[in-house]
């Protein structure tokens, strides 16, 4: 059972953004900090990658376990209410990802993804990120 109201969980979910969430602002400022520049969500690629390094060609998606059905054991809850249409939901987003990715890489982008329950651990991700950016 939900603790929150109908009401109050839409109110909740409205308030959830797709840009500028928290996990992105701190992939954005480690790597801003270590000197590298780049440009966010280019609407003129595939799937509006969260970040673009054009003279590299790389793009970096920075996915919230939840929405993008991670399957992490961090903090990916299960939809305890409307599960059918979550469940649905979440496939449809894990989907479109791939989609999006296989394009960009056809296209002769390289991709990576950062996910949320990456960022609370040390900084296993940003190395992983930076040997995708210097190769």
């Amino acid at each position: 059972m939900d603790r929150l109201s109908s009401e109050q969980r839409s109110k909740h979910m409205s308030l959830i953004r797709s840009k500028d969430t928290k996990p992105e602002r701190k992939v954005r400022s480690t790597l801003h900090a270590l000197g590298y520049r780049f440009r966010l969500h280019n609407k003129e690629l595939p799937g509006k990658p969260d970040l673009v390094f054009r003279a590299r060609k790389k793009v970096i998606f920075v996915h919230g376990c939840f929405w993008h059905g991670h399957g992490c054991r961090g903090e990916h809850y299960n939809p305890k209410s409307n599960t059918e249409y979550w469940v649905a939901k979440i496939e449809r987003n894990r989907q479109r990802d791939r989609q999006t990715a296989a394009l960009l890489r056809r296209l002769g982008w390289g991709v990576a993804t950062v996910w949320e329950c990456q960022l609370r651990r040390e900084n296993s991700w940003l190395r992983r990120i930076q040997r995708f950016l210097e190769h």
